[in-house]
């Protein structure tokens, strides 16, 4: 089951979703919209040969701040990682799913190639992994809606949650846009 814009104003009123900060024009019929945050995560093509999944990334990215008003240009084929300005908490009986804006999408821009997915008890701004499929650069700026959040009911509330011990949760609490840390599951230590 979905929630619709009722519910998710009477459970981000109880405190049980947080979305912060949060404009009450942003809660669409069945999502809350999101917007982009101003740092972005480019990867060095120019320095890196190739993803190591095993290796720690710290040297394979920069991270590239935004000013308010002056774009980022993501150009045909390329990929970054950008986060959502808004910190989301999400109670350990939803789950939440990011989606892309219909008007973006219709102009090539993808939000998400895999991680749309918000698992019970995440805590932490969204890492967004932007990809420009259209021929033709796209601008980027600093609080544009750039995706939406809707939330589902769980059966019952999950045992574990994300950020739970057992789960070896990765991203947990993250604020910035974030880089793979699969190389972790490899005996990789974090930076």
């Amino acid at each position: 089951m979905v929630l619709s814009d009722r519910t998710i104003r009477e459970q981000l009123h109880k405190g049980r979703i947080v979305i912060s900060p949060l404009g009450e024009d942003c809660i669409q019929p069945a999502s809350v919209d999101l917007h982009l945050d101003r740092h972005i995560l480019v990867f060095r093509n120019n320095h890196v040969p190739y993803v190591d999944i095993r290796a720690n990334p710290e040297r394979l990215t920069d991270l590239v701040t935004m000013a308010d008003d002056v774009p980022f240009i993501l150009h045909p084929g390329e990929f970054v990682l950008g986060s959502t300005l808004e910190h989301v908490e999400v109670p350990d009986d939803l789950v939440a799913r990011l989606e892309g804006k219909s008007s973006l999408g219709r102009v090539g821009l993808l939000i998400h190639s895999t991680a749309g997915y918000v698992d019970p008890g995440w805590r932490g701004n969204l890492t967004l992994e932007l990809s420009n499929v259209s021929n033709l650069p796209i601008t980027l700026y600093h609080r544009m809606k750039i995706g939406q959040i809707s939330f589902l009911q769980l059966t019952t509330p999950a045992d574990n949650t994300y950020g739970a011990k057992e789960l070896g949760s990765k991203y947990q609490g993250q604020r910035l846009p974030t880089a793979s840390r699969v190389y972790e599951e490899y005996g990789g230590a974090r930076p």
